[in-house]
């Protein structure tokens, strides 16, 4: 075969977002179950142990510590624009806001008088308002009725003030990963008992309307590039452009990829939770936070 076929070949094969001759490579091991990273502004990674009860931190020179612990059995993490980390803490199912200098403040830990079943992830658009979905999976560390403790499994919006807190859906079976898109239009949500990713508009008082399915394929967690690529996990990760169109699919050497998002730098680097390890792909595209 000649050199020359053998560059159109590698040309056709090329991902259009992984960085051409990338490998996906372990980051760190030795977790229980990893979960729920964010990024802050300088890159470094946030992820949560959940079993374990701590918050680690990966930074951009490749060391990982442990940031906080106890924390709260957090799940997923966001950071809001002053830089706290709001952490879906279902220790005693409730949303909590850690400041830089590690103080904690619930923000939110029931619902018309009733205990949330377990936020799970959250989203914030850029006013700080923000979603979080509260699906119900009893942990073996609750004292609690494990019942559902709400009407249901649902979406949830929290203002900036936090004066204003609602419901926004009602007929999700077990809603999982949320992340909606920088413009603060529109927001997708996994709703993983259904085995399928819904897309919604944002109204300006969080509300959700014109509800529509975007792809027949549940996610733990979920996160966006700057060019409206979904990220979905699960089993490895599997990216759909902004029309629901296959773009890739990334395999994972484990046997559940919970979260993923984008670190490092230059924000170009996809940092990817995965059962008892993380992993780190360079790509083309950079997050779209």
């Amino acid at each position: 075969m000649s050199a020359a076929l053998l560059a159109v070949l590698a040309l056709a094969n090329q991902s259009p977002i992984i960085t051409p001759g990338a490998a996906l490579k372990k980051l760190g091991e030795g977790y229980s179950f990893t979960e729920g990273p964010a990024a802050d502004r300088r890159g470094n990674v946030y992820f949560t142990d959940q079993p374990n009860d701590r918050i680690m931190k990966w930074s951009t020179d490749g060391t990982i510590t442990e940031w906080l612990k106890p924390a709260g059995r957090s799940n997923g993490t966001a950071f809001d624009r002053r830089g706290n980390l709001i952490a879906c803490a279902d220790g005693n199912n409730e949303l909590w806001s850690i400041s830089p200098d590690k103080k904690v403040t619930v923000i939110a830990k029931d619902f018309g008088g009733k205990l949330l079943n377990g936020p799970n992830d959250v989203w914030l658009r850029s006013d700080d308002g923000l979603f979080f979905t509260d699906p119900l999976y009893a942990r073996p560390y609750w004292t609690r009725d494990r019942a559902v403790q709400q009407s249901g499994q649902h979406v949830y919006f929290l203002s900036r003030d936090r004066k204003t807190f609602k419901q926004v859906t009602d007929d999700l079976k077990q809603p999982n990963g949320i992340v909606g898109t920088r413009d603060g239009k529109t927001l997708y949500v996994s709703d993983i008992g259904a085995n399928a990713t819904y897309q919604y508009r944002i109204q300006r008082d969080g509300s959700l309307t014109d509800k529509k399915l975007f792809c027949s394929l549940g996610s733990d967690g979920m996160s966006l590039d700057n060019r409206g690529n979904l990220y979905l996990t699960g089993q490895g990760v599997t990216v759909f452009d902004k029309t629901g169109r296959l773009v890739e699919k990334i395999n994972v050497p484990e046997g559940w990829t919970a979260n993923v998002t984008f670190g490092g730098k230059d924000h170009k680097m996809l940092f990817i939770t995965a059962s008892k390890s993380v992993y780190g792909l360079q790509m083309n595209v950079r997050g779209a936070d």
